[in-house]
């Protein structure tokens, strides 16, 4: 049984699969952490708020330089209920691309198979899978870029490993940085730069990096990582290959493009924005 069997086994897969969530009785499988709960009746501001609690020890711990204490956290938030939730409905019901499916062919997670995903997130047997690859054009131009799309448990897996990283690296950036990151924007800049050339001129540098993401050397990019609890399965990440028209290609560098913590993936809402943790320094 190939890995994609096992998932859709694993989710309690109806045959054929359902491709689209019904508004049924919602009633978890037995394979549910609490048979008792429906999907539509979780308290999210509870969820949220427990985690964010967790980021903030992340993020203190991280900005003191206590690593020992901030890879603690970071393990806590990986085995925490709440956050298995709050991943498995970021990428089933936030994310654009919850209607699009990986090599898994799964896609629109009814609610009694989130609760299967939230639970089958906390053994993490399976390995990374390789990420579907399809082409998309670039506006205005003949050219066509690469957009991995991972199996629905490797975004639920992301999305959780994303909540605890975020506050780590948030605690280290430069300032002035506002690529990639909780609650900035493209305005956040643009405020930045007239504030520092308001007064004087300066000289500006716009730099474009061909395929900046694509030849990312993967040694260099876990080495920055260091002995971080997240380190085995952003490995896995790397190395698993695409599938590109049936044809597997293996990955020898580079970021996949299109997962929930790829450069490029920054389409739903945080709970929390990077704001708010300098505020609680």
């Amino acid at each position: 049984m190939n890995k994609a069997q096992t998932l859709k086994r694993k989710l309690g897969s109806p045959k054929p699969f359902l491709s689209v969530a019904r508004h049924t009785e919602d009633i978890p499988s037995q394979i549910s952490i609490n048979p008792n709960l429906n999907w539509k009746d979780i308290n999210w501001k509870k969820v949220e708020k427990s985690v964010f609690k967790l980021q903030k020890l992340i993020y203190r711990a991280s900005s003191r330089g206590e690593f020992r204490k901030m890879h603690r956290y970071q393990k806590l938030l990986l085995k925490s209920y709440y956050a298995r939730l709050l991943a498995v409905r970021r990428v089933t019901q936030h994310n654009q691309g919850k209607k699009t499916a990986g090599i898994d062919g799964i896609k629109n997670l009814p609610p009694m198979q989130r609760f299967n995903l939230v639970n089958l997130l906390s053994s993490r047997h399976l390995k990374a899978s390789p990420t579907r690859r399809v082409w998309i054009p670039k506006p205005g131009k003949d050219e066509k870029r690469p957009l991995g799309i991972p199996t629905m448990y490797d975004r639920a897996l992301q999305a959780l490993v994303k909540l605890g990283m975020e506050p780590e690296w948030e605690a280290r950036f430069e300032p002035k940085s506002y690529g990639f990151r909780p609650g900035r924007s493209t305005h956040d800049a643009i405020e930045a730069i007239f504030d520092s050339i308001k007064n004087k001129p300066k000289y500006v540098l716009d730099a474009d990096i061909s395929k900046c993401f694509d030849r990312i050397n993967h040694d260099a990019l876990l080495g920055n990582i260091g002995q971080s609890p997240y380190r085995r399965l952003i490995k896995q990440w790397l190395k698993s290959g695409v599938l590109d028209n049936n044809q597997f290609l293996e990955s020898v560098e580079g970021t996949p493009q299109g997962g929930v913590i790829s450069p490029q993936k920054r389409k739903h809402r945080p709970a929390r924005n990077g704001r708010v943790f300098k505020q609680i320094r």
